[in-house]
């Protein structure tokens, strides 16, 4: 039978109590719904139980599910953990309340809401300023029309703030604005493109720009960074009526400003009309007070989460679409919910009857994908493209066009190749530095690079975190462990280089010429072997 919600006070537990979990206990005690707190860390729960005496203290989740007396959970640890801890609190018939991201994977999420909606609990995510007054004041602004038909959207949330190594800026600030855009536009986005640059660290992004285009013709864009000289915290909606823009940084009687701007045409000419912005008066209250109230409420009335896991979903698809098209240096990505057979003859591609094509996979004209081979979920492959027998690909895979993939290749999530790809027979990639059975670690996959033009021989073997450089050519058998630059020759294991190659496959000589084709070839500094044009 469903589990019916109850009225108790003091029934939920917060799991995590480290910077921003500290937070959360803090509303929920002063909402007199605080029962328990856990952490792994013994330190941690000593300093908490002086400061909330009153409650129950665990070192562990297995603890708190077994609790009669708790009713809900709010999980604030790090988000590669979100999935199997909510996963087991929804099987222990609590409710849960779990911090952004959601989880790190679709799957992983639909999982999550099934559960919930199986057992009748509530699932929700938090996508704080969705609870924010001045969001919503906005929201509702935009609801009504007072802006006119929107055709932009952009975000800042900028700040040189506390870096993070578990995950990228994308991941740790985009969030929160990507819910917001989705609020606002109230549909998904048909295309994500996203760019960026490591500064820190050769694999972190710690700036990006993340473009979204919806069926409507409304954009929108999304900047974050964690290497800025000043604190920013700006949503702008630009309406054809009116602009309005909400800044988080500036007092809260000032954070809603409504500008009577507007583009006419004269004679052919566009002309700006502008007016004197409109201070909007939203009273005050703290707005993580206000989510845990919300979630509060949804419990007491059984109601729907405003941040659900659906909406949750929705913002992991688009999280998930910028990280590949950040992964594949802005390659455009369409979310689509089915298999799409792209360009101008769909007819053209095809696929063997024995091959497996899952949902969400988008595939370009004139590939043919043969006997026994498996693509996954939200991968995506190019034109003109040959799959050969026995081969896996994806999930979240990118396949430039013009690729050729041979016999018994598997490439795994993580793993990403450009245009006119060769890959022989057997080709080992991994993703995972450190694998075990008995440990997920699919938040710690390195990604994998081959570029334009590259070929890795058969039974070559690809150590994930590496590029492999334009028009490379890895020898038969050999274990890539590095980095390999543009027009290399590497053999053995580990892989060595033993020469430069030519573009059309031929080893250039010691004046870096082709003896076949006659191509040259000149050392540069910085960029390597470049090709001398004639």
């Amino acid at each position: 039978m469903a589990k019916k919600p109850s009225v108790k006070n003091k029934n939920i537990a917060v799991i995590g109590a480290g910077n921003w979990g500290r937070n959360l206990i803090r509303n929920f005690s002063e909402l007199h719904a605080l029962a328990a707190v856990s952490d792994k860390s013994a330190s941690v729960l000593k300093e908490m139980r002086k400061l909330y005496p009153s409650c129950e203290f665990y070192p562990s989740l297995k603890d708190v599910l077994s609790h009669p007396k708790i009713e809900a959970v709010v999980i604030a640890t790090p988000a590669e953990t979100h999935f199997l801890l909510a996963r087991e609190a929804l099987l222990s018939g609590k409710h849960v309340f779990v911090e952004k991201p959601m989880t790190l994977t679709e799957k992983d999420a639909e999982e999550l809401i099934a559960l919930a909606k199986e057992h009748n609990l509530i699932l929700m995510v938090g996508h704080l300023l969705q609870h924010h007054p001045v969001f919503l004041k906005l929201k509702q602004i935009a609801s009504a029309g007072e802006l006119g038909r929107i055709h932009y959207i952009y975000s800042h949330r900028l700040n040189l703030g506390k870096i993070r190594r578990e995950e990228n800026i994308l991941w740790s600030f985009a969030p929160h604005d990507i819910s917001m855009i989705l609020a606002l536009a109230g549909e998904e986005p048909e295309s994500v493109l996203a760019t960026g640059g490591n500064y820190l660290h050769k694999k972190i992004a710690d700036v990006t720009t993340t473009h979204l285009e919806f069926s409507s013709g409304l954009k929108a864009h999304v900047f974050v960074s964690w290497l800025h000289p000043f604190k920013d915290q700006k949503l702008v909606v630009v309406g054809d009526r009116k602009m309005a823009v909400f800044d988080d940084t500036l007092p809260w009687e000032e954070k809603l400003l409504v500008y009577p701007h507007s583009v006419k045409w004269d004679h052919n000419i566009p002309v700006p009309t502008r007016g004197t912005p409109e201070r909007i008066a939203v009273p005050y209250s703290e707005p993580l007070k206000l989510e845990c109230q919300h979630f509060i409420n949804c419990i007491h009335h059984g109601i729907q989460a405003l941040t659900d896991g659906t909406e949750g979903l929705r913002v992991l698809r688009v999280l998930n679409a910028a990280e590949r098209s950040l992964n594949a240096n802005g390659l455009r990505m369409n979310l689509q919910k089915n298999t799409a057979f792209a360009g101008e003859n769909p007819a053209s591609v095809f696929v063997h009857p024995s091959a497996i094509v899952d949902e969400r996979v988008e595939i370009g004209a004139d590939t043919k994908i043969w006997h026994s081979s498996h693509v996954l979920s939200d991968s995506r492959i190019g034109k003109s493209c040959s799959i050969g027998q026995n081969v896996v690909i994806g999930p979240d895979v990118i396949i430039g066009d013009g690729c050729k993939i041979q016999n018994n290749v598997s490439v795994y999530k993580g793993v990403t190749l450009e245009n006119a790809v060769f890959c022989g027979p057997s080709v080992v990639f991994t993703n995972v530095i450190n694998p075990r059975a008995e440990i997920r670690r699919m938040s710690e996959i390195k990604p994998t690079l081959v570029k334009k033009g590259a070929t890795l021989g058969a039974n070559s073997t690809i150590v994930c975190g590496h590029t492999i450089g334009s028009y490379a050519f890895v020898a038969a058998g050999a274990v890539i462990t590095r980095d390999v630059p543009d027009h290399a020759l590497m053999a053995g294991n580990p892989a060595c280089q033993t020469g430069w190659i030519c573009q059309c496959g031929i080893k250039l000589n010691a004046k870096h010429q082709c003896p076949q084709c006659g191509n040259r070839y000149k050392m540069k500094a910085k960029l390597g072997l470049q090709k001398i044009q004639s």
